[in-house]
């Protein structure tokens, strides 16, 4: 059974979700608090967080670096109020996996759940799990899921290194917003979001000598995205 942690201090929303969740088949833990949900976290490891914003005691963003910081790679879903691009583009940079905005659809909510399970408990490494990728000075081992810049470990989110080992299996084909959104996330063109630009910024930022000119992960103007080794 699939552990859920949803770290809320609405109690009337927590309960609601804990709820759905366990007639979903999920076992759901509940923290009040910014740093119970730390300690929920690392000590229980659950497969996946639910994580608002604003929260008591360490704010959501907060929490994120600190699972982050300590390792912790399950998959991270912002469910918030706060929905401003600047908002989304900093959660996904400090390691979110997902990002949805209150209020939300209840059926929606619970299909980016099961994605993101999905997603965990892959192989994604489908044409790649017994070789090493190169392309400049990056290095992806899919068995390990590791990635490396010039010998040099680089943490990438689980979301993160399944959009590069998407744009990796294309080997140089294009790849356009929608086919990535669906193939990563599993979501369908009725929640096209920013998801995807904001995590190959990310991918860039933490990958390309200069994310403002790169080299590899390349925009191809009004389509999406290609990997050029």
């Amino acid at each position: 059974m699939k552990r859920i942690l949803i770290v809320e201090d609405n109690r009337d929303l927590a309960y609601g979700l804990c709820n759905n969740l366990e007639i979903e088949g999920y076992e759901v833990e509940v923290a009040e608090d910014g740093a119970e949900g730390v300690t929920r976290a690392l000590a229980g490891k659950p497969d996946l967080i639910v994580l608002d914003l604003m929260l008591p005691e360490l704010d959501g963003y907060r929490v994120l670096r600190r699972l982050r910081e300590e390792g912790l790679s399950v998959p991270v879903l912002i469910l918030t109020a706060r929905g401003e691009e600047a908002d989304k583009v900093l959660g996904f940079r400090l390691g979110a996996d997902d990002y949805v905005t209150k209020p939300f659809g209840l059926l929606e909510l619970m299909a980016r759940i099961a994605a993101l399970l999905r997603r965990a408990d892959a192989s994604r490494t489908t044409g790649l799990s017994r070789i090493v990728e190169r392309f400049g000075e990056v290095e992806v081992d899919c068995s390990t899921h590791t990635v490396r810049v010039r010998e040099q470990l680089v943490m990438l989110t689980p979301m993160e290194f399944e959009l590069l080992v998407a744009l990796l299996q294309r080997r140089g084909a294009v790849a356009s917003r929608l086919e990535l959104l669906k193939e990563v996330w599993g979501h369908s063109a009725a929640v096209l979001t920013r998801t995807v630009d904001t995590h190959v910024a990310e991918l860039r930022r933490k990958l390309e000598s200069n994310p403002a000119r790169p080299r590899h992960i390349l925009t191809v103007r009004k389509i999406g995205y290609r990997l050029e080794r």
